[in-house]
């Protein structure tokens, strides 16, 4: 029965894992949402006007990023868009990691260096994805010159 449990356990943490490098690209867009809903919520707006407004906003938020990553061609500002991208889901990957590793470890350094390297696995995949999904830049053949 035990055994049960502990299997039980890895099968949570790995399916809760999965579940952040997933929605981790969409931590800023979130966070806007969140933000603006509550907002909107605290101006006067009823619970689902503000949930909508918040929901619009994030769906924005995320439909810039993709559109600046889509139309910029230098290499900076493309890094600078995604960066905007990974940053929040590497502070969610910290958080995440640092919440895990505080049940399992006594240690505070040995916590938070846990929890900075799930910053950067997170960071990392969040990264990879984000300029994944923006659209492929042309290699400019066969395209015929005026």
């Amino acid at each position: 029965m035990i055994v049960l449990g502990i299997l039980g356990s890895f099968a949570v943490i790995g399916l809760l894992c999965w579940l952040l490098f997933t929605l981790a690209v969409f931590a800023l867009p979130f966070f806007v949402g969140v933000t603006v809903g509550f907002w909107s919520h605290e101006t006067g707006a009823g619970i689902f006007p503000a949930f909508l407004i918040g929901a619009f906003s994030a769906g924005v938020t995320f439909g810039v990023g993709q559109y600046l990553l889509a139309i910029l061609r230098s290499p900076l500002l493309r890094l600078l868009v995604a960066l905007a991208f990974v940053a929040p889901a590497a502070l969610a990957g910290f958080y995440a990691t640092y919440g895990i590793v505080k049940h399992t470890m006594p240690s505070e350094t040995w916590q938070f260096v846990f929890g900075v390297i799930g910053a950067v696995v997170v960071g990392i995949t969040a990264f990879v994805r984000v300029t994944a999904m923006a659209a492929p830049e042309s290699s400019g053949q066969g395209i015929a010159a005026a």
